[in-house]
């Protein structure tokens, strides 16, 4: 078994497909002709999208992310946390915690996306020393 995808619900799939490929420079996989679904192109495990509404047709009753309440997040590692969190502002991420070191030795930084799911922008984890 494998782990093959993370699907978001979200209203509108090709904006948010634009979204996160702007953002974050993710290119844009399959989309499905009806824009009901959408995946973008991130490594082995896709991020992928469904239509709110698709979803309501299938019996589903997706609810909104809750910026207050994160019951999970994305996270996106990078070399340079500052410059893709001003990267993803620019292309109309919300701003939620500006890049910090953490006392792990990792930076991290929050931004949500449109459709207010939490992510998190962060450099790789550093393994400890075994000296």
């Amino acid at each position: 078994m494998i782990f093959r995808y993370t699907i978001l619900y979200v209203q509108d799939v090709r904006a948010t497909i634009a979204f996160f490929s702007k953002a974050f420079g993710f290119a844009q996989g399959f989309v499905h002709e009806s824009g009901d679904y959408g995946e973008l192109v991130t490594g082995e495990t896709k991020l992928a999208f469904s239509s709110i509404a698709l979803m309501n047709l299938l019996g589903k009753e997706p609810q909104a992310p809750d910026m207050k309440r994160p019951v999970f997040e994305l996270a996106f590692e990078t070399q340079d946390v500052a410059a893709d969190f001003a990267k993803a502002v620019a292309a109309g991420a919300t701003p939620v915690q500006p890049p910090r070191l953490e006392a792990w030795g990792q930076t991290t930084a929050y931004v949500s996306d449109p459709n207010g799911y939490l992510i998190e922008i962060c450099s790789p984890v550093e393994p400890p020393s075994l000296d």
